[in-house]
């Protein structure tokens, strides 16, 4: 018997929640504030309504679903992290055009209904600190970008403010990615992780920190199809109407950070690692064109990750020679 659907949308500083209890019923809608006040004020509610165990859907928008999700988890709810496209995709098979908060709450709890989304676990302590540490990393660069940007534009008299500012930055940047290796270093599960991650020629330890920090426990994946699918490259084929002879590109349904954090291994691993040259090689006599070859080697690589990580065995690039022979 399929239990009840909590839809979450996800907002700053409010919930909008919807309860599905059949599907042949309306839903019941509650507003909350996104605090733990509101986080209890929600539990509270679906006891009102005789919910024992609910399977809840939110919306992963920025971290602010995080701990709502965490908090109906802990309460023993089954609780599912959506990817934001997923639900739009869904909408648009339904044909919904209106945009609100109460018609995304109650979209994302027939979701949930129907789909039977994969249930999610909050990763352990110590990957939630390191996923902010990188996190964080993140939004050093894209300020040190701006700053760049600004440097071409701005007046004489801000140019050295702004590379002063630009030399804090760099600074900040160094020390995180100090206190991220020493982290990692004080868990020897992420230290073995980040080893046999950094055995794949091309990848180093920041690319390993956020492989840590977006996959999380890799036991959750059962395949390498499945992890590569997370981070949105798998193939999508276009089969319908004009776009039946357009090329397969990657999805990019999954996690941007990881598919970001894994594009210029790909490039550097061209030169780095014989298995990716020849296999660079074979698909650009294939014809492919350089993007595609990108993002053909960026699945490979994640493909590896999936296999080291399992495995428990750093990379084997004779192996790796013979399986594409």
């Amino acid at each position: 018997m399929s239990l009840p659907c909590l839809g979450i949308d996800v907002g700053k500083h409010k919930l909008y929640a919807a309860l599905l209890l059949r599907a042949d019923k309306k839903p019941k809608r509650k507003t909350v504030s996104n605090d733990a006040s509101g986080h209890q004020a929600l539990v509270n509610w679906l006891a009102y309504h005789q919910v024992e165990r609910v399977h809840a859907c939110v919306e992963a928008t920025s971290t602010y679903a995080h701990p709502v999700a965490r908090t109906l988890h802990e309460q023993g709810h089954v609780v599912t992290i959506a990817n934001p496209k997923q639900i739009k995709a869904y909408g648009e098979s339904l044909l919904v055009r209106t945009k609100t908060d109460r018609v995304d709450a109650s979209l994302i709890a027939q979701f949930c209904f129907e789909r039977k989304p994969r249930a999610w676990t909050p990763p352990a302590p110590e990957v939630d600190a390191l996923q902010a540490l990188v996190r964080r990393l993140d939004v050093l660069e894209k300020i040190m970008s701006q700053e760049r940007n600004r440097l071409e534009t701005t007046p004489e008299e801000l140019v050295e403010a702004i590379k002063r500012h630009l030399e804090f930055l760099k600074g900040e940047y160094k020390l995180l990615l100090e206190e991220i290796k020493h982290h990692i270093d004080r868990h020897d599960h992420l230290k073995k992780q980040r080893d046999l991650i950094t055995s794949i020629p091309g990848i180093g330890d920041k690319t390993a920190a956020i492989i840590l920090a977006e996959v999380g426990d890799i036991r959750f994946f059962k395949s390498a199809r499945q992890l590569a699918a997370h981070a949105g490259l798998t193939p999508k084929n276009h089969d319908s109407g004009s776009s039946i002879h357009k090329k397969p590109r990657l999805s990019k349904m999954g996690n941007a950070r990881l598919r970001k954090a894994l594009y210029m291994p790909a490039l550097a691993s061209i030169n780095h690692n014989l298995v990716i040259a020849q296999f660079r090689d074979r698909l650009l006599a294939a014809g492919k064109l350089k993007m595609q070859v990108v993002g053909a080697i960026m699945h490979k690589l994640i493909r590896w990750v999936f296999g080291v990580l399992h495995s428990g065995h750093p990379f084997d690039a004779n192996k790796a020679l013979a399986a594409q022979a």
